[in-house]
């Protein structure tokens, strides 16, 4: 009877989240085709993105419920397999750094940390989880063997949250943390773009950020306030943008997804991407996976989320279906799992070693 108790309760909590899910990404493609239809964009690349994360999430769930250790792991291998043999990761130009495909590369790195991570906190035998440890190592020296200092900062990110996550009983309020960060973060970007913080401050993160980048942030803040509602449609910032279009190659974003979306679609669109990202943390908070492998992925999206919020990750197909995929397989129950009963915490009381080992009694 519990048990028949408990699986209506996951089903309950699995329904809730699928359903939200396919509501904020429906609503995602939606509003690209209504902003472009008002202003003749191009909703390719949305529409590209939303299938991209939809599929990887349901391939995740897949593949999550069968392999819950190998899936994970072999996502990892795969990611920094991708990274080391086509580190641009998409043909075409190269556009000059900082704005080129080091972001991109910063963010599969990071999502391979991140499901080498959670590989590591589902494996059962000591030996496995130590050799997954490993991989998350492995995979944050390679982003310093391939130059990129962002992927080494976010990947140390990941994993001291996913060593630290093996401590923590109650998911919510790191959940919440996590949001905040990324809160956080975005309102940063925001505060760049319009010269709203002080003069020392503002300085210090253009050094760090370029002139070029802020300016095409100003461009595309200037942009959005001037139709908040609809924006200038889809794929239309580098027409419109004197920045982008005062360097050759150029990209035609302006590096930041909220900007990007705030300038394009709108207020709207700023609200549908914070949305989907909303989606996601509530699906791990109601995953029936053990908190420390839900933190683990939540802190890995995160992180990827920063990385959004000051480049242009997100245009890449492989960066948004990673993204899917890690969400999949941190929220998937693997088959044969024993579902809590009803009102049941959906915490881990495990053990809070980092390597999963149980203490001598």
């Amino acid at each position: 009877m519990t048990s028949t108790a408990g699986q209506d309760a996951d089903g309950d909590r699995r329904n809730v989240s699928d359903v939200t899910g396919v509501a904020v990404l429906g609503a995602c493609a939606a509003w690209s085709l209504i902003t472009a239809a008002a202003h003749g964009g191009r909703p390719e690349g949305v529409l590209l993105a939303v299938l991209a994360v939809a599929a990887g999430y349901a391939t995740g769930r897949i593949a999550g419920a069968l392999l819950p250790v190998a899936a994970p792991g072999a996502a990892a291998l795969a990611g920094l397999a991708l990274t080391v043999a086509l580190p641009r990761l998409t043909p075409g130009p190269e556009i000059a750094a900082p704005l080129g495909h080091a972001g991109a590369t910063a963010a599969v790195l990071t999502l391979s940390a991140g499901a080498a991570c959670c590989a590591a906190r589902s494996a059962p035998r000591p030996l496995v989880r130590l050799g997954l440890w490993a991989l998350a190592a492995g995979i944050t020296l390679a982003g310093a063997v391939l130059g990129s200092t962002v992927a080494v900062v976010t990947c140390c990110g990941v994993l001291l949250c996913a060593l630290a996550a093996g401590r923590v009983r109650h998911r919510g309020p790191g959940l919440a943390g996590l949001a905040l960060v990324a809160a956080v973060v975005t309102g940063l970007t925001w505060a760049v773009a319009g010269n709203a913080l002080p003069a020392g401050l503002a300085a210090a993160l253009e050094d760090q950020l370029t002139p070029h980048r802020a300016g095409l942030w100003r461009d595309a803040l200037g942009l959005a306030r001037g139709d908040a509602g609809l924006g200038v449609g889809p794929g239309r910032f580098g027409e419109l943008s004197a920045t982008a279009a005062g360097v050759a190659p150029s990209d035609g974003r302006p590096h930041s997804a909220p900007l990007q979306m705030a300038a394009e679609q709108g207020v709207v669109g700023v609200l549908l991407l914070a949305a989907a990202f909303c989606w996601v943390l509530f699906a791990l908070w109601r995953a029936a996976r053990p908190t420390p492998v839900v933190l683990t992925a939540g802190a890995t999206l995160t992180a990827l989320a920063a990385l959004a919020s000051v480049g242009n990750v997100l245009s890449f197909t492989t960066v948004s279906a990673g993204a899917g995929l890690l969400a999949g397989l941190a929220t998937a129950r693997p088959f044969g799992a024993e579902p809590q009963a009803a009102g049941a915490p959906t915490e881990w009381a495990g053990d809070p070693s980092p390597w999963g080992d149980r203490p001598a009694a």
